[in-house]
């Protein structure tokens, strides 16, 4: 993809790409149990992507980086969506989830930090008030069990330390052979996580199906597609700050797709968090330089067969 287009339409696509996968996930959770409506997403995900990379040529990963890629992909595959759909069976609302998972900036900040990524002050204060907005915009919808609240921050833990294990192991992975792997690596756990389960139960396969293929060519496939091409390019709390904005765009989506109501509050909170994401956009100083022999390990792509 070309650094100018992903500099302008790369963030708003993702934003709301990953702002629907909350709406597609509450319809599929609502018509099958939640970790059937993963494996399937995963699944079949995971075949199309491998094919895609077989087609385009993405250098595959190889060794020690395919291990790091596997375990990458567990924790923001698995991990995260595991913690989320569950949260989603136990009747936790899509802005609720959405709020737990703004807070993502703030915790990849400290593992980023922990690895050598430097995150400066101002940073830091951008990443105070873009909280606050994440809080603003689903504060009157915020409504929740423990058991499900516990759930959330499960989810949240997978996608921040993925995504900063991911920049920190595997910087240079090709983007589509990486996501191929991760959805591959995650569909068996799925897979036996509905076995142990034994629910099977499918009370709506025409809403099941719609939002299969929502969430696999949107959410699965461009979203993360998008995702790993911006890790591979951008630092990671850059990347993460858009993590600000979907909170109140998934409030808005619900508005206008599931009739959630949209309140001042919202819009105030929205407000808040593009200020957060400003500030939080100052770029900080630069990582320590890794190692010549893990870059070579990395096995770099190549990047102009991403434009075609």
């Amino acid at each position: 993809m070309n650094n100018r287009l992903l500099e302008v339409a790369g963030p708003p696509a993702l934003i709301f790409m990953w702002s629907s996968a909350f709406i597609a996930g509450v319809i599929g959770v609502g018509a099958a149990p939640p970790m059937l409506v993963l494996f399937g997403r995963f699944a079949i995900a995971g075949v199309l992507l491998i094919v895609l990379a077989l087609v385009t040529g993405a250098t595959w990963p190889r060794g020690r980086v395919l291990a790091h890629t596997m375990v990458a992909g567990l924790l923001m595959q698995m991990v995260q969506f595991g913690g989320f759909y569950t949260a989603m069976g136990e009747h936790v609302t899509a802005a609720v989830i959405s709020l737990v998972q703004g807070l993502s900036p703030v915790v990849i900040a400290v593992f980023a930090g922990l690895l050598g990524e430097r995150v400066s002050r101002l940073q830091w204060l951008g990443f105070g008030i873009g909280g606050l907005g994440v809080g603003l915009a689903v504060l009157d919808q915020s409504s929740f069990s423990l058991s499900g609240l516990l759930l959330c921050v499960v989810g949240l833990l997978g996608l921040s330390l993925g995504t900063v294990y991911q920049k920190h192991f595997t910087p240079k992975i090709d983007p589509r052979a990486g996501t191929a792997v991760h959805m591959a690596v995650a569909a068996p756990f799925a897979g036996l996580m509905v076995l142990a389960g034994g629910d099977f139960h499918v009370s709506d396969p025409g809403r099941l199906t719609g939002s299969l293929i929502w969430m696999v060519l949107v959410n699965s496939m461009g979203a993360f597609l998008l995702l790993n091409t911006m890790l591979q390019r951008w630092d990671a709390t850059r990347v993460s700050r858009m993590f600000f904005v979907i909170p109140a765009v998934t409030a808005v989506m619900a508005w206008l797709v599931i009739d959630q109501p949209l309140h001042a509050l919202t819009v105030v909170g929205l407000t808040v968090g593009l200020l957060g994401t400003v500030l939080a956009a100052r770029p900080g100083s630069p990582a320590p330089d890794r190692p010549a022999a893990d870059a070579a390990a990395a096995v770099p792509p190549p990047v102009t067969a991403l434009r075609r």
